[in-house]
C-alpha cells in the first residue's frame, strides 16, 4: 500500500475499489467519495448483478477502469447498459470500463491496483474477495464482517498489522476509542445494540413475529438479511466474534449493552475505570469515510450530534434469555475452527426460510443452534478456503433440510 496521501500534502487522491457497489454500503460509499473528489477516486466496482442499470450508471459516472459481476449471463446485459449510459452523456471517460464476469471476477477486482478496497459484499460470498485484497497488499476497509468471522485464522494470518480497517459502526467506534490508550490498559470492550424492533419483548411473544415486523428496524436502514439479523441479535453475535478477531480481546472481556438511540456506537473501558465512547447520529457514511481514509478523518462525512437540544441516551442490560444468538455466537467463537462458518451459513439459510414463510422467527436461532451442535461433533480446523467453503455448503444444506427448503426445491424440479 502506498503511504497516506490527502489534500494538503500534495498527494493524489486514494484509488478505491468498491465491492457490493449497488447495495446499502456501496451506494453510501459512492456518496462519500463523490463528495470528496480531492480525497478519493473510484477505479473499480463490483456487484451481484441484480440491478444492472444502476451498476452501469455507477461505472460510467465514476469513470471506473473495471466493473465485475459474478455471472457470465449478466455480462452482455451489463455491456449494453454501459453503452446506453455513456450515450446519455453521463460519463467522464471516453472508453467504457473493462467488464469481468464469472465465479472469480469480484475477487479479481479486489486485487485491482488501488490503495483501498471496500468490501461491502453481503454474507459468506465476500470471503474470497477479502483474501484476494489482503494477498494483493491492499488496505481492506471491511464492511463484510462475515468474511473475517468465517475465515478466522485464515484471514488473520494473511493480514499485515493494520491492513484491515473495520467499517461496521460498532467496530469503527472501538478502533477510534482504542486510540485513547495502550493495549495493556484496556479492560473490556462494550458493543452497543439498538435492541431492534423487539426490544423489551418476552420470548413467548416472538413466535408470532412476521417478516414485515422484523424488517422494521427502529434506527437503521439496511438490506433484508442484516435487518433480520439485527432483530434476532445474530448480527450482534457476529459482531462479538468480529471484535475478538479484530482486537485480540478475550470473549469474557466483550460485553453487549442495549442503547436504543444508536448514537453511542460502542465503548472501551480502561483499567483505571475510565470509559471512552464514540458518539454520532446513526449514519454509515462516517465509518465508511473513516475506513477509506484511515487513519485520517474526512471533514463533513456525516452530521455531528446536535448539542443545542436536550439529549437523552438510554443504556439497558442485554436480554440473553430472549435473544440467545449472542450466547451461541460466543460458543462458536470459543470453539473456533469452522464453527463460526457453520453458524453464519445456517443463519443465512434460516433467514431466507423465515422471509419465505417456512420458519418462525424464534426458529431462526433454534435451527442455527441445531446445525452448530451437529457441526461440533465433527469440528474442523480453518486452514484453507476450501475447508471453510465445504463447511459453509454443509451447513447451508443442513439448514435447508431442517427448514423444509430442500424438500420444496426437489418438489419443483
Amino acid at each position: 500500500m502506498t503511504e497516506d496521501r490527502g489534500p494538503g500534502d500534495g498527494g493524489r487522491p486514494r484509488d478505491v475499489v468498491i465491492l457490493g457497489s449497488t447495495g446499502s454500503i456501496g451506494t453510501q460509499a459512492i456518496d462519500v467519495v463523490t463528495r470528496a473528489p480531492d480525497r478519493f477516486r473510484v477505479v473499480g466496482i463490483a456487484a451481484g448483478g441484480r440491478d444492472v442499470a444502476l451498476l452501469a450508471r455507477q461505472a460510467v459516472r465514476l469513470g471506473v477502469e473495471v466493473v465485475a459481476v459474478p455471472h457470465e449471463w449478466t455480462a452482455s446485459e451489463l455491456r449494453q447498459a454501459l453503452s446506453v449510459e455513456r450515450g446519455r452523456g453521463n460519463g467522464s471517460r471516453a472508453r467504457l470500463p473493462k467488464v469481468l464476469a464469472g465465479r472469480d471476477a469480484i475477487a479479481e477486482v479486489a486485487a485491482w491496483p488501488c490503495d483501498v478496497v471496500l468490501n461491502g459484499v453481503t454474507g459468506a460470498a465476500g470471503l474470497a474477495s477479502t483474501l484476494s485484497a489482503l494477498d494483493a497488499g491492499r488496505t481492506l476497509a471491511l464492511a463484510n464482517k462475515e468474511s473475517l468471522i468465517i475465515g478466522g485464522p485464515l484471514v488473520k494470518e494473511r493480514a499485515r498489522p493494520g491492513q484491515i480497517v473495520p467499517v461496521d459502526s460498532e467496530h469503527s467506534a472501538l478502533a477510534q476509542c482504542l486510540r485513547g490508550g495502550r493495549a495493556a490498559e484496556v479492560s473490556r470492550l462494550v458493543l452497543t445494540a439498538s435492541g431492534g424492533p423487539f426490544r423489551g419483548w418476552r420470548r413467548d411473544r416472538l413466535a408470532a413475529v412476521t417478516p414485515a415486523q422484523a424488517m422494521a428496524h427502529p434506527t437503521w436502514t439496511m438490506g433484508p438479511v442484516i435487518t433480520v439479523n439485527s432483530a434476532t441479535m445474530v448480527n450482534k453475535g457476529l459482531e462479538v466474534i468480529e471484535a475478538h478477531l479484530l482486537f485480540d480481546i478475550d470473549y469474557d472481556a466483550i460485553d453487549v449493552v442495549v442503547h436504543p438511540q444508536s448514537v453511542v456506537h460502542s465503548m472501551v473501558e480502561f483499567t483505571d475505570g475510565s470509559t471512552l465512547a464514540q458518539a454520532s447520529p446513526p449514519d454509515m457514511r462516517l465509518p465508511i469515510a473513516l475506513g477509506l481514509a484511515w487513519p485520517d478523518r474526512v471533514p463533513g462525512a456525516a452530521a455531528a450530534v446536535d448539542w443545542s437540544g436536550t439529549q437523552i441516551w438510554q443504556f439497558e442490560p442485554f436480554d440473553e434469555e430472549t435473544f440467545p444468538a449472542v450466547g451461541l455466537a460466543r460458543h462458536v467463537g470459543r470453539t473456533g475452527g469452522t464453527a463460526p462458518a457453520a453458524y453464519n451459513a445456517a443463519n443465512e439459510e434460516c433467514v431466507a426460510a423465515f422471509l419465505a414463510g417456512r420458519l418462525s422467527f424464534p426458529g431462526i436461532v433454534e435451527t442455527v443452534a441445531k446445525v452448530v451442535a451437529e457441526h461440533d461433533g465433527v469440528a474442523q480446523a480453518c486452514s484453507t478456503l476450501d475447508e471453510v467453503l465445504a463447511v459453509d455448503s454443509w451447513a447451508r444444506l443442513r439448514a435447508r433440510e431442517l427448514t423444509g427448503a430442500a424438500a420444496a426445491t426437489s418438489a419443483t424440479r
